[in-house]
């Protein structure tokens, strides 16, 4: 059983491309077969890699019959990880690119195509509810709400949780909510921690795994990399996402699905 988990937000700046790029990282590295997709149209995944908009060839190139799916889909140093980026947009064509991304049968077709290859495919996903998400849960089979720790994005949580049950009442039965994501977490704020407070007192499928506000994700941004691939020692934030990256295989496994493993085993002794 493969597993599609579509990580989606209201509003920008949740850390929704950071968490996407460093599960998919995480997951890889326990020797996943991963693919991470980016239907953001601004380009998020290959802005976080330090990537320029003309760099890569990707899903925009496919979709416009530039370039073949196996070219749009790059293999990365790790091994067990590709990536579909969007590849070369001129920010004028953006409109015309949504659209084409809106077609449940035009991403369902290449999910399709390379479903085999792949124990997990994560889709990066444009900020908002519009219909370029909606498509993403439509054929996702799970969804990740990162919530930053502040007011406004508490305010319109509301508006996601409601967007994901009517997917998934009409148009996606299999789609389930992992969890709640709390990010850019302060405890030491007071806003923060009434935001904190709230969510864990509000809602039941929130993830035991915060990620902090932090200076690892600058210094990441700006080498363009995860920040496990950051040099030195091995930052706090990186064990944050193996946790939560265990979370979501206990997540899974509960709901039935399989994450790339069985989980049984022959009886040992120990002596």
């Amino acid at each position: 059983m493969k597993n599609k988990i579509a990580i989606i937000s209201t509003k920008g700046g949740t850390g929704k491309t950071t968490s996407a790029l460093n599960l998919a990282v995480v997951f890889a590295e326990r020797g996943r077969s991963v693919l991470l997709v980016d239907l953001d149209p601004q380009g998020a995944i290959g802005h976080s890699l330090a990537k320029g908009d003309t760099e890569w060839v990707g899903l925009a190139d496919y979709l416009m019959g530039r370039a073949p799916l196996e070219t749009a889909i790059i293999a990365t140093k790790l091994s067990t990880l590709s990536i579909l980026p969007r590849g070369k947009l001129d920010p004028v064509d953006i409109v015309q690119y949504e659209m084409a991304l809106q077609s449940v049968d035009s991403i369902a077709k290449i999910i399709e195509a390379v479903d085999a290859d792949f124990d997990c495919i994560f889709f990066d996903t444009p900020s908002g509810l519009g219909l370029v998400t909606r498509t993403a849960l439509k054929i996702a089979d799970f969804v990740i709400l990162p919530l930053q720790a502040e007011p406004l994005a508490l305010r319109s949580i509301g508006q996601t949780l409601r967007v994901i049950d009517h997917v998934k009442t009409n148009e996606n039965e299999s789609l389930e909510l992992l969890g709640i994501l709390a990010t850019m977490v302060q405890l030491g704020e007071e806003a923060s921690f009434n935001v904190m407070s709230t969510v864990w007192s509000g809602f039941a499928t929130v993830f035991e795994t915060v990620i902090p506000r932090a200076q690892v994700f600058s210094a990441a941004s700006e080498a363009g990399l995860p920040i496990a691939f950051l040099g030195g020692r091995i930052p706090p934030e990186a064990r944050r996402f193996e946790a939560l990256a265990t979370e979501i295989e206990d997540r899974i496994a509960l709901l039935g699905g399989c994450i790339g493993e069985t989980d049984e085993r022959p009886q040992r002794e120990l002596v």
